[in-house]
This record gives C-alpha cells, structure tokens and sequence, in this order.
C-alpha cells in the first residue's frame, strides 16, 4: 500500500506540516509505505512556469500514479488554501486521483477559515477525480504547538482523538479500495469465462 503525502505549506515551520508528519508516523506504523513531497522542495520555476517536462514534477506525477491514496495537508490563507499547493496540483494530469481515496488536512488562525476545505480545496480534488475525498481535518493554531528543543510537537488532545480516527478511517478506506484490473489479467479472464460457456 503506498499513500503519498503532499505538504501545501511554502514554510519550513508549519502546522500542517506537524499535522502531516504525525499522520506519516502513524500510516508507517501500520506497514503503509509513505512518500512525502513539499511544496517548498520544487525548484519554483517550474511551478510558476508550469514545467511539465521537469525530472521532479514528473517524478511526483509517477509516484501520484502508483498511490493507493493522498494526504494533502495545507494551511488556510485568506478564505483558501495554499497558492503554491494549487500550481502543484495544476501539474497533474485531468485523471490523476482516479481510483485514489484522498484525507485533507488544513489549518488555520481560526476556526473561521473551516469551510475552506469544503469550498476550495476538495473541489479542486474533485476535478482530479479522487475516489473519495473524506471529510477531513481542520485545526486552528490554538490546537497545535510546535516542537521546542527536545520537546516534540503537540497537540491537544481533542484534536489527536480527531487525527486519529481520521487516519484510521483512511486506513479502512485504503484497504477496501477495488484494485484495478491490469487490461491482460482482464483479456485471459474473458478468453476463460467464454470458453465455460
């Protein structure tokens, strides 16, 4: 099973971020094999430029197309999610999360910008064709506090109960996700349906 994780954040520090990592560790504990991408890691001319010929776009687009499923974590700026996270998304092809369940992951200064999930991100998930697109998490900064010296990252406990149900209703969703039929395994199924008949 292979879930790639997207973090929207341009930031070094986020709390997305935090809110991703944490969903990272708890999907590796479970054998979910995790590959993570940042936003901030694409050299920025080819997200500004587009650069669909780029070696590390067309890494992602590769890895998006062999994922089971997507975490995509962004924090919520001004009524919508992360700019940068949208020119990444703008790189995959119109299909890309066909077949594939999607868990989003926002955060916010208050618990005003919620519906941004609802209202900018999943649509946009829509248009790539997820699967499915869970309901999701949202935090708002109060909920979140950042590692401090050897002192991890925290979260407050209703919002940890919250992650993880999310998580593991990611985790169900994954598991009983159809496989799609390679077309060769399909064609000798149909030569040996038709000769029982």
């Amino acid at each position: 099973m292979l879930v790639v994780s997207i973090g929207g954040s341009p930031s070094l520090r986020s709390r997305s971020g935090v809110l991703l990592e944490r969903s990272r560790q708890w999907l590796q504990g479970r054998g979910v094999e995790v590959v993570t991408f940042q936003v901030r890691d694409f050299p920025a001319e080819d997200l500004l430029h587009a650069r669909f010929d780029s070696p590390h776009v067309q890494h992602f687009q590769q890895l998006v197309a062999q994922a089971d499923g997507l975490i995509v974590s962004t924090p919520v700026y001004k009524a919508s999610f992360a700019g940068a996270l949208k020119t990444l998304l703008d790189l995959l092809p119109e299909r890309a999360l066909a077949h594939k369940i999607v868990l989003p992951i926002a955060t916010g200064g208050s618990i005003a910008h919620m519906l941004a999930v609802d209202y900018a991100l999943k649509p946009v998930l829509s248009a790539l064709k997820a699967q499915e697109t869970l309901q999701g998490i949202f935090a708002d900064d109060s909920q979140v506090s950042y590692a401090d010296g050897t002192k991890p990252a925290q979260l407050v406990p209703a919002l940890e109960e919250r992650l993880l149900d999310s998580l593991e209703t990611f985790h169900v969703a994954l598991a009983r996700r159809p496989r799609p039929v390679a077309p060769g395994v399909l064609n000798e199924r149909l030569i040996s349906a038709r000769w029982s008949i």
